[in-house]
């Protein structure tokens, strides 16, 4: 048995998928799809967020040396509000590379939740959801590396491609 994919709830192996403590055999599948949910705007207001935290010392600095400049005070005076705004604008440093790996790691989880279906013994089940695109990718690529890799009779059996989403039948 290979082992392609396996963390606290999904295992993907040349025989079955195990989620959340359910088995689904290989070869009780005969097709396996993915849906995308819509946009989470909470996640969306999270990054923009994390663009003002970056942005705000930087423009609190430009305007600091704006205002010196307008006020037409004493040399001294101006070339301390000067100083005093570059000095704001490079606290940011240290804060910036905090920031952009939380920004980085927002794009890599995605803002979608995400669906995986499969056709198991006749009926759509919905095997997994979760907002976590890269996590997503990896056990979705695992479930089609397990179905190219069974034996003959499941490897005709069909995996959507990304573009694709057939829906499963309504239901009443």
């Amino acid at each position: 048995m290979i082992t392609y994919y396996d963390d606290r709830s999904v295992q993907v192996t040349s025989t079955a998928i195990r989620v959340d403590g359910r088995t689904f055999p290989l070869a009780e599948l005969s097709m396996v799809w993915h849906r995308r949910g819509s946009r989470s705007w909470r996640v969306l207001a999270g990054r923009g967020a994390i663009g003002a935290a970056l942005a705000g010392p930087l423009v609190a600095a430009l305007l600091g040396v704006g205002l010196a400049v307008v006020l037409h005070r004493s040399p001294t005076v101006t070339l301390a509000i000067v100083g005093a705004s570059v000095l704001v604008g490079l606290g940011v440093g240290p804060l910036a590379d905090f920031l952009f790996e939380h920004l980085d790691r927002s794009y890599a989880r995605g803002a979608r939740q995400w669906e995986m279906w499969a056709r198991w013994r006749g009926h759509p089940v919905r095997l997994l959801r979760t907002g976590d695109a890269l996590r997503f990718g990896q056990i979705y690529r695992a479930v089609q590396r397990a179905m190219e890799s069974a034996p003959t009779p499941v490897r005709q059996k069909a995996i959507g491609s990304s573009g694709s989403s057939p829906r499963p039948p309504s239901r009443p």
